[in-house]
């Protein structure tokens, strides 16, 4: 015994004389998630960061790890890994490591924590615990889709009368025995739900579940831009909240607000799906062991709310005269509510939400208020932001309309609220946003005080991890542009071409700003899920990838917009060293080069041939006009095939490889041959005048103010071009510049 002691305290004095460990762990996430409170992958990949102990310290790596996972969060700190530990793994990888514990039930709880070892060998704390919950399989739903029998299966789009009705209210009244031991609520509600529980929002997101391709569509074939309605997958996402802290033991209600967003949307670019609707089936644990399950079902009751407007491009209106107060509480007298109706299921399967959600992410003040007139007074929130105006503490007659008018250069929606006239009031809007630095207020009771208005910003939660400062302060400023730009559009885990007013989610205006928005946010999980949108957007038969992924038909544009497959996915490797998402994209790249040698002719030069896939788009932006199709789509077969080159290489596919850049080299010599002149360092398909900021160049009888599509065309005497460029030097920039591929 006296021998077992001694060894036990050489150990404990072993442990506490060793040197403290250079690395600490911290950024535990779950499939790019923190958290997730629904993860249907069996066994999901874990990440985590290798953070400094000292900031200044230099050479330190990690050289293994170990993970413990439990069941519980009590169990974890305890030591007690009842579900999984890897033991001391040596090894310097912390990306995308696979959960190799127990497969986890629906619902149940994951706790995992990490350390690490550094190259002297000595181990880290271990971090602060992390958790998911397990997802339920859609083989496990029960529950039925509801809606309201005011409104059919039909979207708004399709239908001659186009107003839309009252924003549908659902509650479920239901009682909770004595011994509660768990709850769990998984809903999805299309085109978006706000959850309720006795009184009380749940959750603090909002416009959700994210968008995506919710179902089929008829029709598609005959809009301006014709695409079949034969992707690859079709989904709609659910997501799942704890309420076992909330419920109390009796009498309970669940309550849901459903809105239109873009699964009932009417606009002339976009087609909607169907009428509004709710999936939702709570699990209630005893711990006597018992289980129930409470589900939707035509027994829910149904009415219709003070929102007597909603859509996602045509605004929202309030009328709080129409609150039904307590409608979502137990006490609640709904015996003159209606009751709910069966609704087709969407034919894209269900699945967890697996990108960030929106939320309200900053709050503005009133930079500058200016009164207009009796209640009338403009405000300057000194910034423009993609959210809405929340008004607080208003105080007004039964009646009274506020309108609103968000003040933006496409302004799109309108906005009112109309008091109940009882009491102090506050409103914001719920199922969609507004684009704006300053709004107009018509209508407001008595005098308004700066804290009376607030600017919320509203985009997909994505934490900033890149900085950018110089001792210029318009560079500066121009860094805070991009940066609200590409967040006002980061709406659903997809990036709109502008957060006004199309609202799509143009692929090309994605790949174009991937590479920056990686290096400044944490987009993992934003990308992971607008990638699977792009993949499962393919044409299966063609390889065809749209221009819009979630798609609408009012997404034009050309290879440049198909690439971002090839584009994004190769991006999104490189940044996050996902191998795995690179295997899962690797043969939609294929396809998609393959369907853009459809229109590749002999020398490896890729042509327009059907307008209404391959519509070139330019955003309006070039000197003068845009650059020839041709010479555009050429380089992006360049590309396409240079990239996915660089894929077949990381995932050992070395004959494919050899083939994609043998290619990729034929696509650029058909480029050189066709759009570069090498002796005059010139490319064709350009503007050259305009672009080289003279107003008309002329030599000899030749004008060529206006794009060169072939060097055939440009019949140039060198010597006189080669004069002109050098006069032209003299006071500005050259007529002449290199242009490389």
């Amino acid at each position: 015994m006296k021998r077992i002691l001694y060894f036990i305290f050489l150990a404990a004095a072993f442990t506490a004389c060793q040197d403290p460990s250079a690395l600490t762990v911290e950024g535990l996430v779950c499939e790019y998630l923190t958290n997730p409170q629904a993860v249907d992958v069996l066994n999901p990949r874990l990440e985590w960061v290798d953070a400094l102990t000292d900031a200044d310290a230099r050479g330190v790596s990690r050289t293994a790890y170990q993970i413990e996972a439990a069941s519980s969060r009590q169990a974890l700190l305890q030591g007690q890994a009842d579900l999984w530990n890897s033991g001391k793994v040596e090894d310097s990888q912390s990306l995308r490591i696979a959960y190799a514990g127990r497969t986890l039930a629906a619902g149940e709880e994951c706790w995992w924590r990490v350390k690490v070892w550094d190259q002297n060998g000595n181990a880290s704390d271990w971090s602060e615990p992390a958790v998911w919950v397990a997802g339920l399989p859609e083989k496990e739903w029960t529950a039925q889709w509801i809606g309201v029998p005011w409104q059919g299966e039909t979207a708004l789009d399709e239908m001659e009368d186009k107003t839309p009705p009252p924003a549908p209210l659902l509650r479920k009244a239901f009682q909770v025995a004595e011994g509660l031991k768990s709850a769990r609520v998984w809903i999805s509600g299309l085109g978006y739900y706000e959850l309720r529980l006795n009184g009380e929002k749940v959750g603090d997101e909002v416009l959700v579940p994210n968008q995506t391709n919710y179902d089929r569509r008829n029709g598609l074939m005959e809009r301006p831009i014709k695409v079949e309605d034969n992707f690859t997958g079709y989904k709609v996402m659910y997501l799942s909240y704890d309420l076992t802290d909330r419920l109390k033991q009796g009498d309970n209600a669940l309550g849901v607000i459903l809105g239109n967003g873009f699964y009932n949307a009417e606009q002339n670019w976009v087609k909607g799906y169907g009428s509004p609707r709710l999936l939702l089936q709570l699990h209630l644990e005893y711990a006597d062991g018992r289980k129930e399950v409470i589900v939707s079902d035509p027994s829910w009751k149904v009415s219709r709310s003070a929102i007597v407007s909603d859509m996602i491009y045509q605004g929202e209106h309030y009328d709080a005269r129409l609150e039904q107060p307590g409608w979502d509480t137990p006490s609640f007298d709904d015996s003159r509510w209606e009751q709910a109706v069966a609704r087709k299921k969407p034919y894209g399967r269900l699945v967890a939400q697996n990108g960030p959600s929106d939320r309200v992410m900053e709050r503005l003040q009133p930079q500058k208020m200016e009164k207009l007139g009796e209640g009338h007074y403009r405000i300057d929130f000194g910034e423009e932001i993609s959210g809405w105006l929340r008004l607080n503490g208003v105080e007004g007659p039964a009646g009274q309309r506020i309108d609103i008018r968000y003040i933006c250069e496409s302004t799109m929606g309108t906005n009112s609220y109309t008091l109940r006239g009882e009491g102090v009031e506050s409103y914001a809007t719920r199922f969609t946003w507004y684009v704006f630095r300053e709004v107009e207020i018509k209508g407001w009771p008595g005098e308004l005080k700066p804290e009376q208005v607030t600017a919320e910003a509203v985009y997909s939660d994505v934490k900033r991890v890149g900085f950018f400062e110089s001792d210029n302060g318009l560079v500066n400023t121009i860094d805070r542009i991009w940066r609200r730009s590409m967040t006002d559009n980061m709406h659903g885990s997809v990036a709109s071409d502008c957060p006004h007013r199309e609202r799509s989610a143009y692929t090309g205006d994605g790949q174009v700003v991937c590479d920056m928005v990686m290096e400044t946010y944490d987009v993992r999980a934003f990308y992971n899920k607008w990638l699977a949108d792009i993949r499962e957007a393919q044409n299966p038969e063609t390889g065809y990838v749209p221009n819009g992924a979630p798609w609408q038909p009012g997404c034009g544009g050309g290879p440049a917009w198909g690439a971002a497959i090839n584009i994004m996915s190769w991006s999104f490797y490189q940044h996050y060293g996902d191998k795995e998402m690179l295997t899962e994209a690797y043969p939609q790249m294929l396809a998609q080069l393959k369907f853009m040698s459809r229109d590749v002719d002999a020398d490896g030069g890729m042509y327009m041939k059907d307008e209404s896939e391959w519509k070139m788009l330019g955003d309006w932006c070039a000197p003068g006009k845009l650059p020839a199709a041709d010479m555009v789509h050429t380089y992006f077969y360049w590309l396409c095939h240079t990239l996915t080159a660089k894929a077949a290489h990381v995932l050992g596919k070395t004959d494919d490889a050899r083939q994609l850049e043998a290619e990729a080299g034929r696509a650029r010599q058909g480029f050189m041959k066709r759009f570069w002149n090498e002796e005059l360092r010139i490319c064709a398909g350009l503007n050259l005048a305009k672009s080289r900021g003279i107003e008309e160049l002329k030599i000899g009888d030749n004008s060529f103010n206006e794009s060169c599509d072939d060097l055939s065309k440009m019949k140039m005497d060198l010597s006189e071009l080669k004069k002109l460029n050098k006069e032209k030097e003299k006071g500005s920039a050259s007529l002449l510049g290199p242009v490389s591929l």
